[in-house]
């Protein structure tokens, strides 16, 4: 079955940087039109992002276009998101998403907090 797997989540400094990954398995990874970051702060609603399309290119947030940067690598079936000048309001669960064949499918999350 398609699985995503999120890491790179963690604490960091206001300014501070990092990047996070989304894994997928179960699907051939080069069939994927585009994927999708979305996050979630407590008691929020689940935030779009940004979106690598295949083709298409690249479409970012506002709040994050400038600071954060998305890229493939299909040899490893994995997504990335490179995390710059972070701020205490980018906070949050950070989640992937794929539509594929009809359906949805979710990653677990990775914490994100930017904390002095």
């Amino acid at each position: 079955q398609v699985q995503l797997v999120e890491s790179g989540g963690g604490l960091v400094q206001p300014g501070g940087s990092l990047t996070l990954s989304c894994a997928a398995s179960g699907v051939v990874f080069t069939s994927i039109s585009q994927m999708d970051w979305y996050r979630q702060a407590p008691g929020n609603q689940r935030d779009f992002v940004e979106r690598i399309a295949r083709n298409l290119g690249t479409y970012y947030a506002p709040s994050v276009k400038g600071r954060f940067t998305v890229s493939a690598d299909d040899a490893k079936n994995t997504v990335y998101l490179q995390m710059n000048s972070l701020k205490p309001e980018d906070t949050a669960v950070y989640l992937c998403k794929i539509d594929q064949e009809g359906n949805t499918y979710w990653g677990q999350g990775t914490q994100v907090t930017v904390s002095s």
